[in-house]
């Protein structure tokens, strides 16, 4: 009854414990003010109907009850409150550029560095519903595998299309880094960001990455650059005619060269050489690029004092009309 309600003055309701002291005063003095008649015997009374008045005997106590509690809700004075909010978001467009070569199938990340980067990037996007996130793929070349989308569940399905050999093998990091841009340049988000994962070498493609990254700059977005594997070597599967084989082979990252592309962009260069290291890398990019949310909230309150107050002048009213129609009490 009272959850959308608020009291401007809730000590009031401190009265309304006289009301069990009003009980227990009505109980005792009624016992001892009703009149007494002696007789012999009640035979004569019996089977006679009971009046109204025997029915009504204690309604005036309790309408009097009722009316007191309703005007201790009045001096309460509820108020409703509505209240509405205006929320504003400047999102944030993001571009992940994700290698998919041969030497992402090595297994220093579980079950492959592939799959884990993958996993690691469903995450990020599920903790970003606000932001628009696009995907693209590169390896000997690169293209859009989904562009800048608020459906994250389509963009998250996509990603279980993503296999390495699908396209020419290689590492076009210019090429990728490129396609990402051209998906970011008409953006018009507050901010503008590209995450790219790699763990090779520029080897392949038609655009040079400091160019790539220099056009980025341009047009102000900011690129965190990724290197992910491990120090040293490690174990890459190679089909033979015997079956599936191991071979170790050497990690070779171009880290001077993410160095630059993210210093160029005011981005930041990360190095992943195991899957929660990977993890804690989405995690500190999540923190710096936050969405921006004004939140403005419209109160309203209106005094609602008035139907108690009514109600219980109702009450009184009904009490002087029984007390001097059915019960024959007067002033």
């Amino acid at each position: 009854m009272f959850e959308h309600l608020k009291f401007a003055n809730p000590e009031a309701f401190y009265l309304l414990l006289l009301i069990p002291a009003a009980i227990a005063w009505y109980w005792f003095r009624g016992s001892g003010t009703r009149a007494k008649l002696q007789i012999s015997d009640f035979s004569a009374f019996a089977g006679k109907p009971r009046s109204l008045k025997i029915y009504l005997q204690h309604s005036l106590f309790i309408l009097k009850v009722l009316a007191f509690s309703l005007l201790v809700i009045a001096l309460a004075r509820p108020q409703s409150l509505h209240s509405r909010q205006s929320v504003s978001v400047e999102g944030i467009d993001i571009v992940l550029a994700m290698d998919i070569s041969g030497s992402m199938l090595a297994e220093d990340f579980k079950p492959n560095r592939l799959e884990a980067a993958k996993e690691v990037a469903i995450d990020f996007i599920k903790g970003r519903p606000s932001d628009r996130i696009g995907l693209v793929v590169f390896s000997g070349e690169s293209f859009t595998q989904c562009p800048l989308t608020t459906d994250h569940a389509v963009l998250i399905n996509l990603f279980d299309d993503i296999k390495s050999g699908m396209i020419e093998d290689g590492t076009a990091i210019g090429d990728g880094l490129a396609t990402a841009v051209n998906r970011l340049k008409e953006s018009t988000a507050i901010s503008k960001v590209i995450i790219l994962l790699t763990d090779g070498e520029n080897n392949r493609g038609f655009i040079d990455p400091k160019s790539a990254a220099e056009i980025a700059k341009v047009f102000g977005l900011r690129v965190y650059t990724i290197g992910v594997g491990t120090i040293g070597t490690a174990p890459y599967p190679i089909q033979t005619p015997f079956g599936m084989q191991y071979q170790e082979m050497e990690v070779r990252i171009d880290e001077p060269l993410l160095n630059q592309i993210a210093e160029m962009t005011n981005g930041k260069y990360f190095r992943a050489t195991n899957k929660q290291k990977l993890q804690d890398i989405y995690h500190e990019i999540d923190a710096l690029e936050k969405s921006k949310v004004d939140v403005t909230e419209f109160r309203k309150k209106k005094e609602e004092f008035k139907p108690y107050a009514l109600g219980a002048l109702g009450l009184l009213l009904l009490n002087f009309i029984l007390g001097i129609s059915v019960f024959r009490k007067f002033p």
